[in-house]
């Protein structure tokens, strides 16, 4: 199966501090949000996970964005966007092939953090936290400390 693509976007420039001013925040949301339907797309995931991977925005506000009527998002919605990009730039660096990596992200896992469940449900089960988890996890995998 030949792999999907997701485009490379010029970004502005944007720093951490950039976070807390609303103006730089308003400036990345909608090619952020439009990244990330992108990578929800690759893997397939259900409007429930991917809102649950957004911190749980409504179905309303889900669908505006996805209409492309996005205003500022917020620091954490940012960061939820920002480790959903890394965790697909770590799967595609741990695995050979997209299908192999999008099958891994949904199949249970005995290893830590997951506990059984997939890495996906850790996800979507939890916040932040259980993102930066899956993250690390791709990341100690290929060896980066």
């Amino acid at each position: 199966m030949p792999a999907a693509t997701v485009p490379v976007v010029e970004a502005p420039a944007f720093t951490p501090a950039d976070l807390r001013d609303p103006e730089a925040r308003r400036r990345v949301s909608a090619p952020a949000v439009r990244l990330f339907l992108r990578v929800c797309d690759l893997w397939d995931l259900k409007v429930d996970e991917r809102r649950a991977l957004l911190g749980g925005v409504s179905r309303q506000t889900y669908h505006n964005w996805k209409a492309g009527q996005v205003g500022a998002l917020t620091r954490d919605q940012l960061e939820r966007i920002s480790f959903t990009l890394g965790i697909l730039k770590g799967m595609r660096l741990v695995f050979a092939e997209d299908g192999h990596a999008f099958r891994w992200l949904k199949a249970a896992n005995a290893d830590a953090p997951f506990a059984g469940r997939s890495p996906l449900a850790h996800m979507t089960e939890g916040g932040l936290a259980e993102m930066a988890d899956v993250r690390c996890y791709l990341d100690a995998w290929r060896g980066v400390k």
